[in-house]
């Protein structure tokens, strides 16, 4: 246990020293979190915080956005995304320290570089008290949370989503006003998403319905498909779906994106393929584990 933590705290210290220089030196403010601290200002000022169409974000993210609102934004951002990896890494850790070749993944790096929710969503399947996380960003936490589902987990969202209400009544109906100038893919419908229907061959799963889940709700960018690095579970599973995750990253930066149709057709080809080659190949023994004991 001594040694988890010690590793944890390693991998969030670097990740949140790493993610606040990246953000500083590129004037970035707190990036994707600066939304969470601009409701949580919103809330405090008792002002509408769907005042811009760029506010996507429900009331239930800017809750975490509480304990930053007096920090300067790019050591906010960078606290708040050591806290997501090093708790992610503790929960990885649990289940062998194979697991930790998660962080060579591209969306990881992804994320690292806008200080988004991913990782912390990815480490609530590992708590169930974190599993309110999922309500931050409901399109990614969604998966995971349909597919991790607890008595505490629901007890724990049900009390974060009251709270959120009793703050602020009326945020769901702003919120919803603004979810038509979120502009997503969904990996399901952007070919070759339809081939990622064969998951349902092992339909009885857990990662079989999360590659499912993931692939049905919208997405917008590369780092929201890092739940689905909760799938590979063998080092060379995890070493497999990490490396070709950088095709994505390579394409990306040789040839910018011009439509998230685009977005969507390499996330699909780099990321959720390799998925469902690690479904459809795991080892029979391995797979009745998986079964009896997902994580």
């Amino acid at each position: 246990m001594h040694r988890r933590i010690a590793v944890s705290l390693a991998i969030g210290i670097a990740s949140g020293l790493f993610c606040w220089y990246l953000l500083h030196r590129f004037h970035q403010d707190a990036a994707d979190f600066q939304w969470a601290i601009r409701g949580a200002q919103h809330l405090l000022a008792r002002r509408n915080p769907y005042d811009t169409a760029l506010q996507q974000y429900p009331m239930t993210a800017a809750l975490f956005g509480l304990p930053f609102v007096r920090m300067t934004p790019e050591i906010a951002a960078g606290i708040f995304f050591g806290i997501s990896s090093g708790l992610l890494a503790f929960g990885l850790t649990g289940y062998g320290y194979k697991r930790l070749f998660v962080f060579l993944a591209y969306p990881y790096w992804g994320s690292m570089l806008t200080a988004q929710w991913s990782p912390l969503i990815t480490a609530s399947a590992f708590f169930p008290l974190l599993l309110p996380v999922t309500l931050a960003k409901p399109q990614v936490g969604f998966p995971v949370a349909a597919t991790h589902l607890s008595r505490k987990g629901i007890i724990a969202c049900l009390v974060w989503l009251l709270l959120s209400l009793v703050l602020m009544p009326s945020w769901p109906l702003g919120w919803w006003k603004q979810l038509g100038n979120y502009q997503h893919f969904i990996p399901l419908l952007v070919l070759p998403g339809p081939l990622l229907a064969l998951a349902l061959v092992h339909y009885r799963e857990r990662d079989a319905w999360l590659l499912l889940l993931a692939a049905m709700v919208p997405e917008r960018w590369f780092f929201d498909s890092l739940i689905l690095w909760l799938i590979p579970k063998s080092r060379r599973e995890l070493l497999f779906t990490a490396a070709l995750s950088w095709g994505a990253g390579i394409w990306r930066w040789y040839h910018y994106p011009q439509s998230f149709n685009q977005v969507g057709r390499w996330t699909v080809i780099f990321i959720y393929l390799p998925m469902l080659v690690v479904l459809l190949t795991r080892k029979v023994a391995y797979r009745e584990k998986s079964v009896a004991n997902p994580f």
